[in-house]
């Protein structure tokens, strides 16, 4: 059953903490604020109406599982569980076909290769050259991952995030805490190792949170060029990562 009709029963019934109840209406807007914030970096697919439905959610699980005792504020606790609900539901509606992510799969393997076998930046022509495709076609590669969210690095922490998530979940083990650390420090480097365009869409994108119609703007190209950029990082990321995959 939809936690929000359960909590909608639970109301009607008064068997809802009162506690809970407050902290839902108080922090609602909250859910709003989360999801247009989401909506300006989405595609157009992505409505909005369902980013609202599953905040709600994980504003109402909040509710439930907070313990101000741990040591962050609600509404951070909140943020998180809302955030994270909200990307949740927005990976369930991965609508890429097969054959977007088997290229991209291809494509991350030429890129491996390339930069192995010349010691550089892997060149938009020599990929597409060793993948059989012009430039337009492996460009419009590079939109269509872009438009279909093949790429989970949207769920990238925030600072905040990153500061809280230990406060507010289970005690991780010792060596869990050193994998996610060196992790963080090799994207870390990972990132800095970018060519310098695709290096700026990731620092605007990610780190100021400008969207892409912002971020090209800021670039002085367009949003389609700015979603190649990103994907073509994403892809060389993804490479440069192959030791952390599986």
């Amino acid at each position: 059953m939809n936690e929000v009709v359960k909590y909608k029963r639970a109301a009607k019934s008064g068997l809802h903490d009162a506690n809970q109840d407050e902290l839902v209406r108080k922090h609602a807007p909250l859910v709003k604020r989360i999801a247009y914030h989401l909506m300006s970096r989405l595609p157009p697919t992505v409505q909005i109406d369902d980013l609202v439905q599953s905040g709600m959610i994980g504003l109402l699980e909040a509710a439930r599982n907070y313990d101000a005792a741990q040591g962050a504020s609600f509404e951070t606790y909140a943020g998180i569980r809302i955030r994270g609900s909200m990307l949740d539901e927005i990976r369930k509606g991965d609508w890429a076909p097969r054959s977007l992510h088997r290229r991209i799969r291809e494509i991350s393997r030429v890129v491996s290769e390339i930069e192995a076998e010349q010691g550089r930046d892997a060149r938009d022509g020599e990929v597409a050259e060793r993948l059989g495709m012009d430039l337009n076609q492996y460009y419009g590669t590079l939109q269509d991952a872009s438009s279909h969210k093949v790429f989970s690095f949207e769920a990238l922490a925030t600072k905040d995030e990153i500061l809280s998530e230990g406060l507010t979940e289970r005690i991780p083990e010792p060596l869990e805490n050193v994998e996610k650390e060196l992790f963080k420090e090799a994207l870390a480097q990972a990132i800095a190792s970018l060519p310098e365009r695709e290096r700026l869409v990731m620092s605007l994108y990610y780190k100021e949170e400008l969207n892409l119609r912002e971020t090209g703007e800021v670039m002085g190209v367009s949003e389609s060029r700015v979603c190649q950029i990103h994907s073509q990082a994403l892809i060389r990321l993804k490479s440069r990562m192959s030791e952390w995959n599986g």
